[in-house]
């Protein structure tokens, strides 16, 4: 059997909406099986929906696992049963995030606790559970969702701003780890994206956040599920360690 024969599968954590169901879409277009997640029943019924939609119109496999990523155990349930149901795993999409904003000084220990648990430790332990199916196959792509915010930083965002850098430092230790498995690890790290996490912004912030954009506008959940759908392709191989910023020039 020769690569071109193989019907990759994939993860894509938080893909019950947004970004998270973008990249779940572009992977389904893109023939691969895909194992959609929530963290919990609330978003079960339209991650179901989901499932069913890109099975329907792309002929794959689609299945569902609810699994809190902040748990190791949960966390490895969920890889368990991609594996179970498409007999490999080929492609990890960490996208699952919280925001938990306020000022430094005025920011609990639970709310700065709950954003690493799920933002980074939850990549961790993603990343930990797909690794050995990855490494006994001899392929596969990880992506991690950074954020400009772990680049740059941002006030009110102390919490995530130090998960969102933290995923690009173990991004690149896991890059060196996994490279001579075939396995490229590489972060995307989204600008402003018009999710349910933006939409609470009100039109004034709306904006002036799209002043400071080059290109003058807001990214849509795509622009991201375009990249990831790159990296987690035959075509991108060779690229592994990197940090991509997909913000409309907003960095510059």
């Amino acid at each position: 059997m020769t690569d071109t024969d193989i019907t990759r599968a994939a993860i894509v954590t938080g893909s019950s909406r947004g970004i998270g169901a973008a990249v779940a879409r572009a992977l389904a277009e893109s023939g691969m099986n895909v194992a959609l997640n929530c963290s919990s029943e609330r978003s079960l019924a339209e991650t179901e929906a989901l499932a069913r939609e890109l099975a329907a119109a792309h002929g794959i496999r689609a299945l569902v696992a609810v699994a809190n990523v902040a748990s190791a155990e949960e966390a490895q349930q969920m890889a368990d049963t991609a594996l179970e149901a498409f007999g490999r795993i080929d492609v990890l999409v960490n996208n699952a995030g919280i925001t938990r904003d306020g000022l430094a000084a005025r920011m609990s220990c639970e709310d700065f606790d709950a954003v690493i648990d799920v933002n980074l430790k939850g990549s961790f332990h993603c990343a930990k559970a797909v690794m050995r199916p990855m490494m006994k196959q001899r392929y596969g792509r990880i992506i991690n969702m950074s954020s400009v915010s772990g680049v740059y930083g941002n006030a009110g965002q102390v919490n995530y701003a130090a998960s969102k850098a933290g995923v690009i430092g173990m991004t690149k230790t896991l890059a060196k780890e996994l490279a001579r498995k075939n396995i490229t690890v590489n972060t995307i790290a989204p600008g402003f994206i018009d999710t349910a996490m933006t939409a609470a912004l009100s039109d004034e912030q709306r904006e002036a956040a799209a002043a400071r954009i080059g290109m003058g506008r807001l990214g849509a959940p795509e622009d991201i599920a375009d990249l990831a759908r790159f990296l987690a392709s035959e075509e991108a191989g060779y690229i592994t360690g990197q940090t991509i910023c997909v913000d409309g020039g907003l960095t510059l």
